[in-house]
């Protein structure tokens, strides 16, 4: 079992910055891919961005985001610059082993474990 706990969302002005932060339990955490997703009031649950084999983000990203890791520490990172009050909404990390598996890492089913989410609110 993994558990995931998310941190460093806030309220920032647009064009400001966040780090995100989400630490992993376990001891196979380089083995997980590790995606970051969003959900805004009354929308659904959107795919951010995700570091597996490699990195990869939503096309709204845009050069914004850089999502990073560091496997020692068992934590990944959601760097987010530019911001824009678009980007208001809870952000998630998920995770899923990667090992044997074909999985889309851009895609929602494809992840076995959530965190509980942390809330960035963006003013214009």
């Amino acid at each position: 079992q993994v558990q995931l706990v998310e941190s460093g969302g806030g309220l920032v002005q647009a064009g400001g910055s966040l780090r995100l932060s989400c630490a992993a339990s376990g001891r196979t955490f380089n083995k997980y891919a590790m995606g970051w997703f969003r959900q805004a009031p009354g929308k659904e649950r959107e795919f951010v961005a995700v570091f597996s084999w490699s990195t990869y983000y939503a096309d709204f990203v845009a050069g914004r985001f850089t999502v990073s890791r560091d496997n020692a520490k068992n934590i990944v990172y959601l760097q987010m610059n530019s911001l824009k009050p678009e980007d208001t909404a809870v952000y998630y990390c998920a995770g899923y082993n990667m090992y044997g598996q074909n999985r889309q890492a851009n895609r929602i089913e494809s992840y076995d474990y959530w965190g509980q989410g942390t809330q960035v609110t963006v003013s214009s």
